[in-house]
């Protein structure tokens, strides 16, 4: 019998857990595969913490990996894949807005021949007019600047076949901008459209600086366009004002120039100030990351693993 495991990534959701684990174990029972649950804990406060192990102890098919530390999403959701086990895995929030009832239609479409099976969000409850709006313009950005086509309105709910995980497994970078990735991999992709619900208790772990240098770090994860635009604006403002120059050089020499140019003076150097402060910034966000790579440290230490006993 094939087999799957639901890859759960966890982060202080210790009032939904209970919930969201009845509603995934009913949606796995209905399906003819020996399914298997893996929570990663990725540092959560202690009363979550207890439910997992306590979940894991309970039930022989839940697996729990315990990260020695909060090392964000990105890298909890590596470090499920890099234990996952099985023909597929699931990823899957536990914060209920991704209806686990989805996966029988994932499991299907993975059975029609796709390795990546993702749900498309068509409705964001919960979420503010200003999230849906920056969310929109961030997409259509990203894929401006992208060198792969990321699909719109998609998160990390989604099914991987095992040549899919196995790929991403292979990826050495330690920026782990995981919407990319999957696109970047390829294989054959299907989308599955849904309502995103909203959050059945607490609140987004994901404030909006948070949401800010995540954005960041996808642009830079995935374009190298920034720096060239850089380059460009570079470029065309030495043009103008070398142009500037031979202007104020003709006029000078013709007519003179009886009052000083103090206000434009001013204006001319905040301006290149300001256009070379931003390039060495953009050129700092690569620089960091590749220093970051450059460091070489392992991606995640785990605390401790149990994985499913059966």
């Amino acid at each position: 019998m094939q087999t799957l495991t639901a890859v759960v990534p966890v982060y202080n959701e210790a009032e939904v857990l209970d919930a969201f684990h009845a509603r995934l174990t009913a949606a796995l029972a209905g399906l003819d595969l020996d399914c298997r649950v893996l929570y990663v804990d990725d540092g959560s406060d202690e009363p979550c913490a207890v439910r997992l192990r306590e979940l894991a102890h309970e039930h022989d098919n839940v697996g729990l990996l315990v990260l020695s530390r909060n090392f964000g999403k990105e890298v909890a959701i590596s470090a499920g894949l890099d234990h996952a086990e099985g023909d597929a895995v699931i990823l899957i929030d536990a914060d209920l807005q991704d209806p686990p009832e989805l996966i029988a239609t994932f499991v299907e479409q993975w059975r029609a021949g796709y390795d990546v099976v993702y749900g498309q969000r068509t409705e964001r409850r919960g979420d503010s007019r200003l999230k849906r709006a920056t969310a929109a313009v961030y997409y259509r950005v990203l894929n401006a600047l992208s060198e792969v086509e990321i699909p719109q309105d998609v998160g990390d709910f989604r099914l991987l076949s095992r040549r899919a995980v196995d790929a991403l497994n292979a990826l050495p970078e330690r920026h782990r901008y995981m919407k990319g990735l999957y696109a970047w991999i390829g294989f054959s992709q299907a989308a599955v459209p849904y309502v995103r619900e909203a959050r059945a208790s607490g609140s987004s772990k994901w404030s909006y600086w948070r949401l800010w240098n995540f954005a960041m770090e996808g642009i830079t994860s995935f374009s190298t366009l920034p720096l060239k635009v850089a380059t460009y604006l570079g470029m065309l403002v030495s043009s103008l004002s070398f142009m500037y120059g031979l202007y104020m050089l003709v006029k000078t020499l013709i007519w003179g120039n009886p009052v000083p140019g103090y206000p434009s003076l001013i204006v001319i150097v905040l301006f290149l100030g300001g256009v070379q402060l931003m390039c060495l910034g953009v050129i700092g966000e690569y620089l960091a990351r590749t220093y970051t790579e450059s460091k070489g440290r392992v991606l995640y230490l785990t605390r401790e693993y149990h994985p499913p006993r059966d």
